[in-house]
């Protein structure tokens, strides 16, 4: 593959002065033109020469509007991204619907990684997967994904530095770096085609680019980011395919998860008292541990309305030290969060290794609310089951422990706890005209939670459905289902 990139191609003087100026004005008219439509470009830059990758994101930011661009060079992790899953710090990056971000580095250092055995086969196939899966996903959800390699022969590499070394105005540029890219190169080839081809995906594919020839290189790069990016504005991208909802539903009517639940469970208060206090020590223990050995863990709460998620979170959060968790209560996005693909705003919030983070309503939504109330398009929450799978399943490689809970309640039972609410001044907040509108879709939400469990459950990231009528059944049933889960999680770490 870069073999057959590297046929010499070059452009003279003459004709590359000539081509610029209009090329920037048009980039920059194209640029403006994005601002105003409902997709982010994203340009990246990678390849086995770092000087021409260098040269090509400052001829980005020089040849477009630089106040509209957001560089972001992934060199060695920080400490801050070394405690979170690999691809954390590209969705954390992530530009918005208008916007324009370029990333540039990353792949040659999982290259460098492997050929040195510092990461194995299945940890760098684990990876290019999920960077196929990510690219593929913000494809569907709009993005225009642009990704250049740029390729320099050894040779040629060699005779560029040693002339560099000599010569006093240029030799800056050259360091260490440069020799100990150059020494892998041969042995990086073959993993190099490997990892071009497993992350080319539809909309998505890397554009090899020859640069022996500097003139030739910005001019290939420039021109195809200016053709694609004004084709993308004339013919907006296809949301993806659409399935028949019905594939997606129960099919005799009458089978589900929740109808198994047993809603009688109860515990008597001395009982009651007893598990919860034994249950959060048990916690409080294993989370001191789980911080000492970076062990992370990320809880996710669903549930009917009013079916007590916070008072089963007060409880999770009075056995652990205030340091050590953080709960985040999921609305409606905000207008900023609607302008990044759905989960950017959940990767916001993975907590860093040794840390728990409690999710108040989940990314469940795009396959709950959005699905039932219309927000999202079929397209959209249809493909949600793999994409919600593969963040899960990077949670999980990373080591972390994962749990995701359902409180189930009778629609007898939320009925009274309306009228509760409705008494009880310091609840009054708590119940609006749209929990009873809910009430009417209780079927729906039924059907698109069985889906939700059946396509989403793995080893690694449980789904636990819980009898919730009685609220100290279901407090103590969560913490002895959190506790025992950290133990496995511990004992694997």
């Amino acid at each position: 593959m870069l073999d057959v990139a590297a046929v010499g191609n070059k452009v003279s003087k003459a004709e590359y002065k000539e081509a610029v100026p209009q090329l920037r004005v048009d980039l920059v008219n194209a640029q403006y033109d994005l601002r105003n439509a409902e997709f982010p470009l994203i340009i990246w830059v990678a390849g086995d020469d770092r000087f021409a990758a260098n040269e090509v994101v400052n001829r980005i930011n020089e040849w477009m509007d630089a106040r509209f661009i957001t560089t972001h060079v992934f060199a060695e992790l920080s400490e801050e991204e070394s405690a979170r899953p690999q691809l954390w710090r590209l969705w954390r990056t992530l530009p918005p619907k208008g916007g324009t971000a370029v990333f540039a580095g990353g792949l040659m250092r999982m290259i460098s990684m492997r050929l040195l055995g510092e990461i194995g086969e299945r940890e760098f196939s684990r990876w290019t997967s999920h960077v196929a899966k990510m690219q593929s996903e913000l494809v569907a959800d709009g993005a225009l994904v642009l990704k250049f390699y740029l390729h320099t022969p050894e040779k040629e590499q060699r005779k560029r530095l040693r002339r560099a070394e000599r010569n006093p105005d240029d030799g800056w540029w050259v360091d260490e770096r440069d020799w100990v890219m150059l020494e892998q190169m041969g042995g990086a080839t073959p993993l190099v085609e490997r990892l071009l081809r497993e992350t080319s995906t539809v909309g998505a594919t890397w554009t090899v680019v020859e640069s022996t020839n500097a003139r030739y290189r910005d001019l290939t790069v420039a021109r195809t980011i200016l053709a694609a990016l004004t084709a993308r504005l004339e013919q907006p991208a296809s949301r993806g395919p659409e399935l028949s909802p019905a594939i997606f539903g129960d099919v005799d009517g009458e089978a589900s998860v929740l109808n198994r639940v047993d809603l009688s469970k109860a515990l008597d208060r001395e009982t009651y008292r007893q598990q919860l206090v034994k249950y959060q020590a048990r916690l409080h223990q294993l989370a001191i541990e789980a911080r000492e050995r970076g062990v992370g863990t990320v809880l996710a709460f669903e549930g009917w309305d009013a079916a007590g998620k916070g008072g089963v979170i007060r409880r999770i959060t009075g056995s652990l030290e205030a340091g050590d968790y953080r709960v985040v209560p999921v609305a409606a996005p905000t207008e900023e969060e609607n302008r990044y693909h759905y989960l950017w705003r959940f990767w916001r919030d993975v907590p860093p290794a040794g840390k728990l983070v409690i999710f108040d309503r989940t990314w469940y939504g795009r396959l709950l609310v959005e699905r039932i109330e219309g927000f999202a398009q079929p397209a959209e929450w249809q493909r949600a089951y793999e994409e919600i799978n593969d963040f899960e399943e990077q949670l999980v490689e990373r080591g972390y422990y994962v749990a995701k809970f359902w409180l189930h309640i009778s629609p007898e039972e939320q009925m009274a706890r309306f009228k509760a609410r409705e008494v009880t001044p310091y609840k009054k907040y708590k119940i609006t005209e749209e929990d009873y509108r809910n009430r009417d879709r209780w079927d729906e939400y039924v059907k698109a939670l069985d889906q939700a469990i059946l396509r989403t459950s793995s080893e690694g990231a449980r789904w636990h459905v819980v009898p919730a009528n009685d609220k100290p059944f279901a407090r103590v049933s969560v913490l002895k289902t959190i506790t025992k889960g950290l133990e496995r999680a511990l004992k694997r770490a």
